[in-house]
């Protein structure tokens, strides 16, 4: 297997949270995806993942985690930190450095400043601190498709917001939307619809003064999802922050430019 990638399930209370595992660095990095986990979860993505973070690999060993299996219908990225901090626990992972990725930003916000033994050095990667307009209205337009059973619209509504033309063009994503729209579609959008609710309910501007681990915030200067100022706003709330912002780029900023890693290992290496 690629950097000894596999995927496990941890019991997190009466349910299990499925996680993947690889690289043979020192140091531990956790990984936490976005909303996209409410559609399918990262069980049987290890290899893909191990080749996506390859550079990361490298360096650490790589956690990534989905939310648990079975999310009560009131679930919150508070609740969802709550969740991965007994995780960690239960697979004896101490205290690792912690990169989030829009929603898993939001749930890594709460990790940090209730559960500070636990996170090192923590990345902040195209999220926000609290919900406002941009974000509400393309949440939300995701929450009218998924309850109309619309998967293709989804996959292709996020695509158009988190890309620039040029990379849209480049990489010929337009024609994948129908094959996409096909593949991957989940049978229920329920486990969906309740991240997306903790999505437009994320508010953790009162608890960012209590972070105190080192934090690194990038985000897209462009971002059609969350808001090309949002950056900017978390950072200002947590003391000491670094914030880099590329300008030109929404929300898929982190696979658009190649400066996006190399920032992210300085800053932890």
């Amino acid at each position: 297997m690629l950097y000894g990638a596999r995927g496990g399930r941890v019991e997190i209370g009466t349910t299990d949270m499925d996680y993947l595992v690889f690289g043979q660095g020192p140091r531990t990095l956790i990984l936490l995806p976005g909303l996209s986990d409410g559609l399918r979860t990262v069980r049987g993505m290890a290899v893909p993942m191990a080749a996506a973070y390859r550079a990361y690999a490298k360096r650490f060993r790589v956690y990534v985690f989905s939310r648990k299996n079975e999310l009560e219908p009131d679930s919150s990225t508070q609740s969802m930190a709550r969740d991965l901090s007994q995780a960690m626990e239960a697979l004896g992972i101490g205290r690792a450095c912690v990169m989030g990725v829009s929603q898993g930003g939001m749930i890594a916000q709460y990790l940090a400043a209730g559960h500070p033994d636990q996170v090192e050095r923590l990345v902040l990667a195209v999220t926000l601190c609290c919900p406002n307009e941009t974000v509400q209205e393309a949440v939300g337009r995701w929450i009218q498709m998924a309850e109309a059973g619309d998967y293709r619209g989804i996959v292709a509504d996020t695509a158009e917001r988190s890309y620039s033309e040029d990379y849209l063009r480049r990489k010929k994503l337009r024609l994948l939307y129908p094959l996409l729209g096909l593949v991957g579609k989940p049978k229920s959008f329920r486990r969906f619809l309740i991240q997306a609710n903790a999505c437009l309910g994320h508010d953790a501007s009162g608890v960012l003064g209590q972070i105190r681990c080192p934090v690194l915030v990038l985000g897209g200067g462009a971002d059609r999802i969350v808001g090309g100022q949002s950056s900017a706003e978390l950072a200002a709330r947590i003391p000491g922050s670094r914030l880099v912002v590329y300008e030109g780029l929404s929300h898929g900023a982190y696979e658009e430019t190649p400066e996006f890693d190399r920032e992210v290992l300085d800053f932890l290496c």
